[in-house]
């Protein structure tokens, strides 16, 4: 089974722009991604699709792989199928790494990858909440899971709501799930996603994922214990430095 990894990287950004670009205790974002992706040991191969000529070029000075693609694409995923038609290699499945995680541990994307058996189309991470914070944050997206672990539904709101229990009291009655937003599309079906047009579930909660539920993919769910460290803004840069660099 021949897994590629990409990690989709923009130079606009509306709430940080060159993002992937910035300087991270001397290194950029961009290079940090690359390189603790390329630790991972299902991956055949990392590479990062880029729309613009500074990440492209910065990205081939310090050793990566990296491919040019359009810059009207949409989404991560879109980028990833575009980049894969431009490999010289055949692969089975394609891992898409946020390229604004410049922590990222190896482990969760190898959990990721040793689910993929030929047999699943599209597959996710997930983690159990752990606190109110995170559970009652709407701009954390959560995960229900059926009992074959594929995804019910994502939503930014709390869910399942729990009518009983007090708010405060919803952790010890339920596990819910925070959605670790790292995608595997089977290749063939990466080629499908991307013709769908925009859905009316993925309009409502701005998630993309659900326009693949809404179109009847299943997405299996693989639990890990490793969270999300994005950095979306220049707050979350401080944050996340503090906490792996100091």
């Amino acid at each position: 089974m021949r897994i590629l990894g990409i990690i989709p990287a923009r130079y606009a950004s509306t709430r940080f722009p060159a993002k992937a670009l910035v300087d991270i205790g001397g290194k950029s974002m961009i290079q940090r991604v690359y390189e603790q992706s390329s630790k991972a040991t299902q991956l055949d191969q990392v590479i990062v699709a880029t729309d613009d000529e500074r990440i492209f070029n910065h990205v081939m000075d310090f050793g990566g792989k990296a491919i040019m693609t359009a810059n009207t694409h949409q989404s991560g995923t879109d980028r990833c199928f575009e980049a894969l038609t431009k490999t010289d290699g055949i692969y089975e499945y394609v891992i898409n790494i946020q390229g604004d995680e410049p922590f990222i541990s190896p482990e969760p994307i190898d959990n990721l990858a040793e689910a993929l058996d030929g047999e699943v189309a599209l597959a996710t991470l997930v983690k159990v909440i752990d606190s109110d914070e995170i559970l009652f944050n709407h701009n954390v997206p959560k995960a229900v899971l059926n009992k074959r672990n594929e995804v019910m539904y994502f939503s930014r709101q709390t869910i399942p709501y729990l009518r009983n229990p007090e708010s405060g009291q919803w952790l010890g009655a339920h596990t819910f799930y925070k959605h670790i937003g790292i995608y595997a599309y089977r290749a063939d079906v990466l080629a499908e996603i991307t013709k769908l047009p925009v859905s009316s579930l993925e309009k409502a909660e701005a998630l993309e994922q659900l326009r693949w539920l809404e179109n009847g993919y299943a997405i299996k769910a693989v639990i890990t214990s490793d969270d999300s460290h994005g950095v979306d803004t220049p707050e979350d840069l401080v944050r996340v430095s503090r906490k792996f660099l100091l």
